[in-house]
C-alpha cells in the first residue's frame, strides 16, 4: 500500500490544485496507470525481498511460500490448492493493483476524457496555447441536446474564427488567467454575441466544476447527519 500510494500521490495533489492544468492531470493519469501495471508486473520480487528483510530485522516469522497456503475459516481450517507465495501474489497483491487500476477507468473513461481534454483546450493561459479545433469538437458533441449536427458545422466555423480574432488580432485576450476571466471579456466587448456556441459551450464548461462540487458538498453533509436508522 505504501508503495501504491507513493504512485497516486502526485496525482491525488494535482486534483485537489484551485488552478489545474487539466491537460497535465489527464497525462498524469497515464502516467499512474502505466507505473502500477509497471509495479503488477515487475515488482513482487522486489516487494517480497524487501518484506522479508523487514521481517528478519524485527525476528517476524516468514511463513515458506512453497507450502500451501491455509485458508483460516469462521469454524475450520481449510488447506486450498494452492500456494502461500500464489495467495499473497494473486489474491493480494494482484487484487489491490487491479482494484487501482479499475478505479482509474471508472473515473477517467473515454468520455469524461473527452470532456476534461476539451475544457483544457478552452483555456486561455499562455495566448490560447492549448486551443484543438478537434477536441473541442469532440467535447461538444457530449451535448447532443445543444450541439445537433447542423450545430456542429456552425460551431466548427465559428471556433476557427473566434481563435484568429482572439488570439492573432484583438491584443485585449492577451495574459488572461483563466476561463472566467475569459468569459468576463467576451461579455465586455460583445464577442458573445459573435460567437453565440463558442460562448454556450464556455458556459457548460463553467458550470460543470460548480456543479459537480455542488454535488460533493452535499453528499459530504449529508455524511454529517445520516444516522444507521
Amino acid at each position: 500500500m505504501r508503495d501504491i500510494l507513493a504512485i497516486t500521490n502526485e496525482f491525488n495533489e494535482s486534483l485537489q490544485k484551485k488552478e489545474q492544468d487539466i491537460a497535465n492531470v489527464i497525462l498524469l493519469v497515464k502516467v499512474v496507470k502505466k507505473q502500477l501495471q509497471d509495479l503488477r508486473n515487475e515488482e513482487w520480487d522486489s516487494l517480497v525481498e524487501n518484506v522479508s528483510a523487514f521481517c528478519v530485522k524485527y525476528d517476524i516469522l516468514i511463513p515458506n511460500f512453497d507450502e500451501f497456503y491455509v485458508n483460516f475459516g469462521r469454524f475450520r481450517c481449510k488447506v486450498v490448492e494452492y500456494t502461500i507465495s500464489h495467495h499473497y501474489r494473486v489474491e493480494v497483491f494482484f487484487k489491490i493493483i487491479d482494484w487501482q487500476l479499475q478505479e482509474l477507468n471508472d473515473r477517467f473513461n473515454e468520455v469524461r476524457t473527452d470532456l476534461l481534454i476539451g475544457v483544457a483546450c478552452l483555456n486561455p493561459v499562455d495566448s490560447f496555447s492549448s486551443f484543438d479545433i478537434k477536441n473541442i469538437l469532440r467535447m461538444a458533441k457530449l451535448y447532443p441536446d445543444d450541439f445537433g449536427e447542423n450545430v456542429m458545422v456552425t460551431l466548427r466555423n465559428q471556433l476557427e474564427t473566434y481563435i484568429v480574432d482572439v488570439r492573432d488580432v484583438d491584443k485585449r485576450f492577451s495574459n488572461l488567467k483563466g476561463l472566467g476571466d475569459l468569459s468576463e471579456m467576451l461579455v465586455k466587448v460583445k464577442k458573445h454575441l459573435n460567437y453565440p456556441f463558442v460562448f454556450c459551450l464556455r458556459k457548460f464548461v463553467l458550470l460543470l466544476s460548480v456543479a459537480t462540487a455542488t454535488v460533493e458538498r452535499a453528499f459530504s453533509a449529508m455524511k454529517l447527519i445520516k444516522t444507521e436508522l
